[in-house]
């Protein structure tokens, strides 16, 4: 087992020999040091784990010596031990990013319980999370079998995203292994349970909230005659990529309500989006608006009447106050927005899609770079985190609040890592989308997919006599057949959405105040 290697610094170290025999019969080496100028050197020559400081040495301070090895290395932990009670000194040890902070005289068992807080920290919470994971995988396995609603489903969800959370920090990749496999089949079952409901769902009003009246039903009874709302879209947002931005959200403002809906199928802005704004089906909208859907084949913008979309919805719900639509594609819109937004606190309503998770996903495919700096789950989150902490988007949350703006934040699908390919044949007019094809003379793998033969049951468009839609389910993807293994290779491990999955159809709905 390897052995800790401390550097140990006071100017009177020779009379703490007993402290380091003590820690040495725990595993630990210390190194002496009894002046500031060397420690430093010492931390520049050499590696150790931890360093214990003494903040009042003649010569260098302890305070002077803890910023000159922060600047080396920065991550090495340091515990302080002083004699200063002073406020003041304590603020500028901990604003210099100490460890732990001990107040003399010190006996062996408090720097030996520092000690285990500092480096065992990790391994302890290891440890507990995977003893709790270990408890709870046989209680996930036993209710995956007993899911009947949808709200049932929007929970086991939820309660996978958590343990995908916290599990996330671990090395052992068994759990890792154990915990991708209990997920997979959870979405194996759940594509099996939107093939038996889903119809229903979308003829009868029967099942939960979808995104062709998620407006009316969620946003509207936020709206009011008085306070000012603003509605943000994130474009291809999950459930776990919001659950790693709330710790920065809650640092702004109040979480009021959280809650979940379905996309429609299929999972894709053209139909989740477009029926979100207009309250209406994406056959509605072709029956109703004809000129502003946008056909499969169709190579222009499928989400370019978004603004009148959103405006007769309001005006069929009888909401009368000014209405404003904006979409942040580059970052000069956002700022411009955020500058600007004062401006909008007369209306009833501002709208604001923003497109950049929607970009990272698509880019994914396409660019090398963004292949490696998204290779999983916890990548792809933690670059999500990384732009909203550095976004206009956090920026216009914190304004808006601040004019009093009740804030909405939801999304209109979201996206699924693919890697098993499911072998298609479609003619030159089948649609280019990896998760869902519809088209003539379509040939495929029947158990990869759910299948409506006639478009209508689920309230979609029929662009051709006898063009099915077809869905894919879980992890798949479509591919076909000619030049098969090199688009395999090419569209594996990439996000992707427009078929069936927790991931693409169960999505965060959540309201802010200041």
């Amino acid at each position: 087992m390897k052995r800790i290697k401390i550097l140990w610094v006071d100017d009177e170290i020779d009379l703490l020999k007993s402290h380091i025999i003590f820690l040495e019969t725990k595993g630990y080496d210390s190194s002496p040091c009894n002046n500031g100028r060397d420690a430093i050197d010492r931390v520049r020559e050499e590696y150790f784990d931890v360093v214990l400081l003494d903040e009042n040495m003649p010569g260098l301070t302890g305070i002077e010596t803890l910023a000159a090895i922060k600047n080396r290395r920065p991550s090495l932990p340091v515990i302080m031990i002083t004699k200063n009670e002073e406020e003041q000194i304590m603020d500028e040890a901990i604003g210099t990013k100490i460890s732990d902070y001990l107040i003399k005289p010190i006996n062996p068992y408090q720097i030996l319980s520092s000690l285990k807080k500092i480096l065992n920290h990790k391994s302890l919470i290891a440890e507990k999370t995977t003893q709790n994971y270990r408890e709870e995988f046989s209680s996930l396995s036993h209710r995956l079998l007993d899911l009947n609603s949808p709200k049932d489903w929007a929970q086991y969800y939820k309660d996978l995203v958590f343990w995908e959370l916290e599990l996330e920090s671990l090395e052992d990749q068994e759990w890792h292994n154990m915990f991708e496999g209990q997920w997979k089949e959870a979405n194996i079952q759940f594509s099996k349970y939107i093939e038996l409901h889903y119809q229903d769902w979308i003829q009868k009003d029967s099942g939960p909230i979808l995104s062709h009246n998620a407006f009316q039903r969620l946003v509207y009874p936020h709206l009011s005659a008085s306070t000012p709302t603003l509605l943000i879209v994130i474009d291809n947002l999950r459930l776990d990529q919001w659950q790693t931005l709330l710790p920065s959200i809650e640092q702004i403002a109040t979480l009021l309500d959280e809650k979940t809906y379905y996309s429609l199928l299929p999972t894709t802005t053209q139909y989740a989006r477009n029926s979100f704004f207009a309250g209406l089906t994406p056959l509605q909208i072709q029956t109703q608006f004809p000129t502003w859907w946008v056909t499969e084949s169709n190579e222009i913008g499928k989400n370019l009447y978004e603004e009148e979309l959103l405006k007769a919805n309001c005006i069929r719900l009888g909401y009368r106050r000014p209405i404003s639509y904006h979409k942040v594609i580059q970052s000069s819109q956002g700022h411009h927005l955020v500058n600007t937004i004062q401006n909008h606190t007369h209306e009833g309503l501002t709208t604001v899609v923003y497109n950049f998770v929607d970009m990272i996903s698509h880019a994914k495919t396409d660019m090398n770079v963004i292949k490696e700096l998204t290779s999983d789950n916890k990548a792809y989150r933690s670059l999500t985190h990384s732009w909203f902490k550095n976004s206009s988007l956090i920026e216009l949350i914190k304004k808006a609040l601040s004019l009093e703006y009740k804030v909405i934040l939801t999304t209109d699908h979201g996206t699924i890592n693919v890697d098993l390919p499911s072998s298609i044949i479609g003619d030159k007019e089948t649609n280019l989308n990896l998760r869902y094809k519809t088209g003539k003379s379509l040939t495929y793998n029947k158990k990869d997919v759910y299948t409506c033969q006639d478009p209508k049951k689920l309230e979609l468009p029929t662009y051709h006599i006898n063009s099915p839609f077809i869905f894919a389910k879980a992890n798949r993807y479509f591919v076909y057949k000619n030049n098969y293994n090199h688009f395999v290779q090419h569209f594996k491990n990439t996000y992707q959405h427009g078929g069936i999955s927790m991931e693409e159809m169960i999505l965060p709905f959540v309201v802010l105040r200041k």
